[in-house]
């Protein structure tokens, strides 16, 4: 298992711990909806759907924010989980490819609620262009550098086709983003120092379709057995 380095003190965080931050930080922002000012650890694993001694161990990377016998200052936790993770500032993003996902992304509103503003809409279709979506003109792709240096863009979304996907990240590599979200159908090959993360909504319902297709059988087996 890998783990990065805390910004702070220089301790080192699973890489598991790492993509659970932001579950915690969502939980935490639904608590602060409701006007709940403080939780205990068992109340907030269940609101982020993980068990309480996975919670603790989890923010015991990031110090001690927890008062016996009163639990957790909700915001002041939320605010300690979004510095860790980076999201109490606010960070750029290029989308690239402006189908119907990158219409959908680009009109996602938890992407400004969540610390990350997109600057720009990017694709290789000349008709694309005439579009305005969200409030943003959608520009040519040849576009990506220039846009990446006005506004010192590290992060960039990939939304297009996946035969075009690779030759996308090639180019926003070039450009300086070292960080990709992928969501085109298939694997890109990055440099070392450039971080990708896949989202492929296909995988996950196959495994949906997987656990779906368990529970029947089970369900069937029960029943031969009941008789």
């Amino acid at each position: 298992m890998t783990a990065r380095t805390h910004p702070h003190n220089a301790r080192e965080i699973p890489e598991a711990t790492v993509a659970r931050l932001p579950v915690y930080l969502r939980a935490l922002s639904a608590l602060a909806d409701q006007d709940i000012a403080t939780c205990s650890s068992e109340e907030l694993a269940a609101a982020a759907g993980v068990n309480s001694a996975k919670l603790r161990k989890d923010l015991s990377y990031l110090g001690s924010y927890g008062t016996r016998g009163v639990g957790y200052d909700v915001d002041y936790l939320r605010y300690q989980i979004a510095r860790e993770i980076g999201v109490t500032q606010d960070w750029p993003v290029v989308i690239v490819g402006i189908g119907n996902l990158g219409h959908a992304l680009a009109n996602f509103s938890g992407f400004r609620s969540r610390g990350f503003r997109v600057v720009a809409l990017l694709d290789a279709d000349p008709l694309r262009q005439e579009e305005v979506v969200a409030g943003i003109d959608v520009r040519a792709f040849a576009d990506l550098g220039e846009i990446v240096a006005e506004h010192g863009v590290a992060i960039g979304v990939i939304s297009t086709p996946a035969h075009a996907a690779q030759a996308v990240a090639d180019a926003m590599v070039s450009a300086g983003i070292t960080s990709i979200l992928n969501f085109a159908p298939t694997v890109i090959a990055v440099p070392d120092g450039v971080d990708v993360r896949k989202v492929d909504l296909s995988i996950e319902l196959q495994i949906l379709a997987y656990h779906e297709q368990r529970k029947s059988h089970d369900h069937r087996a029960a029943a031969e057995v009941a008789r």
